[in-house]
């Protein structure tokens, strides 16, 4: 009833109408009351069976406004009518959104039935809480991943960056990370997923009850670049509704790379010049406005973003993953190569980083990644002489040691998918990997 007298509330007292006077490809070219439109305005246009199609408002130019669908234009011509909503796009979250499954629309796409609305608004291009009323980063979390857990440490609040090329293991990481961290509500966009995988996704990685503390946002590859774009847009919403609610979320979205391709469809379709690999200004402008949303809140609740990066061509420093990474807290990088000799997930340690970190380990923990990180970067040094076998042994003690210790540090960073490890465990056991000091290490050689 709340929802309902909110609605009421905001109902305009003048309806404004245009008419459709072009159409080229996608964009739909309206005539009418430019006053009351703006960026990112919604129109209802009604083709010639009646139905209606949702546009938004993207840009202007000749004194038309330049729409593009969230739907299909069948039907729609010249001279079909408009009406301008007066709202801002919003949605109404509730806790019945948990354990559902929806579009970019915040509409329920399980067959479970309609979803009970909540009584306060939340708009969907929000903005975050300013900088100086956020809170700090606090507490680690556990990802049950072993090798994040250890050598990139995560804690409340941060934003993580998941930067793979297709076909690494991006999507199976992100299913361990959605049933194993520990929080209290997992928000989870797929943003241009292919339609295949979601079904998958929902019963084999999340399962019933990771399901029960989870919202899913779909939209799948084939679908329009606005509603792309709003799923992120919506993932986002949907994880300020529960951390308000002094929760700890966990928000991830696979993934930010489809966002931007939305973002550069709709930029080029205005007549945007395209700049750095066909990506339009605009999608370096909106990636900082997505992000920020995720972090610490102003109260107890906080939103731990994890986001995915295809990187184009295994190329970690194209323009996307360039910009996300000086956005983010931290990056995880994944590694074709790691993935081709058959070790899951298949994350180079000593290339991903977390920016927290170091303030949120012990002194102890620290010095057990520094010293495990040393022995690996002296490997990756020299593994290719070592394969080749013209390192000889003996040569080099720092060597030698390192040599002896990869296959245990390589078998410690594999982890099955269906596979669970604590924080605790995972310090456990590399300290038990790394015991053996110098003097151990020379009497068993």
């Amino acid at each position: 009833m709340q929802a309902l007298l909110a609605e009421i509330g905001a109902l305009a007292e003048v309806k404004h109408y245009g008419r459709v006077v072009s159409i080229q490809g996608l964009m739909v070219e309206v005539a009418g009351p430019l006053h009351a439109m703006g960026v990112g305005s919604r129109l209802a246009v009604y083709n010639r069976a009646g139905e209606e199609v949702i546009c938004e408002v993207v840009g202007f130019r000749d004194n038309r406004a330049l729409c593009l669908p969230f739907g299909p234009l069948s039907g729609i011509g010249v001279g079909c009518k408009a009406v301008l909503s007066s709202e801002e796009p919003h949605i109404y979250p509730s806790g019945a959104w948990l354990g559902r499954v929806v579009n970019a629309m915040g509409e329920p796409i399980d067959g479970k039935g309609p979803i009970a609305q909540g009584a306060m608004p939340y708009l969907l291009r929000n903005v975050p809480p300013a900088a100086h009323t956020r809170q700090r980063v606090r507490g680690k979390v556990d990802l049950g991943v072993r090798a994040l857990n250890t050598f990139t440490t995560c804690c409340r609040g941060q934003r993580m960056g998941i930067f793979a090329g297709s076909g690494v293991g991006k999507s199976v990481l992100l299913s361990m990370l959605a049933r194993n961290t520990a929080c209290d509500v997992s928000v989870i966009g797929l943003v241009g997923e292919r339609g295949r995988e979601v079904q998958e996704f929902i019963e084999d990685d999340l399962g019933p009850e990771g399901l029960a503390r989870s919202v899913v946002v779909v939209a799948t590859s084939d679908e329009p670049a606005l509603m792309r774009r709003q799923a992120a847009y919506m993932t986002l919403s949907l994880a300020e509704y529960f951390r308000d609610l002094d929760k700890n979320v966990l928000c991830m979205m696979d993934s930010v790379t489809r966002f931007a391709i939305a973002q550069r469809e709709i930029g080029l379709s205005t007549g945007e010049p395209p700049t750095s690999k066909g990506y339009t200004p605009t999608v370096f402008a909106e990636l900082p406005k997505l992000l920020e949303r995720a972090g610490p809140g102003t109260g107890v609740g906080s939103i731990t973003g994890l986001f995915t990066v295809l990187v184009d061509g295994d190329d970690h420093n194209e323009p996307v993953a360039d910009a996300v990474r000086s956005i983010l807290d931290g990056h995880i990088v994944m590694e074709r190569a790691i993935a081709e000799r058959g070790r899951y997930p298949a994350v180079n340690v000593l290339k991903s980083i977390s920016r927290t970190m170091p303030d949120c380990n012990a002194p102890e923990e620290s010095d057990l990644i520094r010293r495990a990180k040393a022995l690996m970067a002296t490997y990756d040094d020299m593994e290719e002489l070592i394969r080749l076998g013209a390192y000889r042994p003996g040569s080099d003690p720092q060597v030698d040691e390192a040599i002896h210790y990869q296959p245990a540090l390589d078998a410690f960073l594999a982890q099955r998918k269906d596979e669970s490890c604590t924080l605790a465990d995972g310090y456990a056991a590399l300290a038990e990997i790394l015991r053996a000091g110098p003097e151990t290490f020379k009497e068993t050689e």
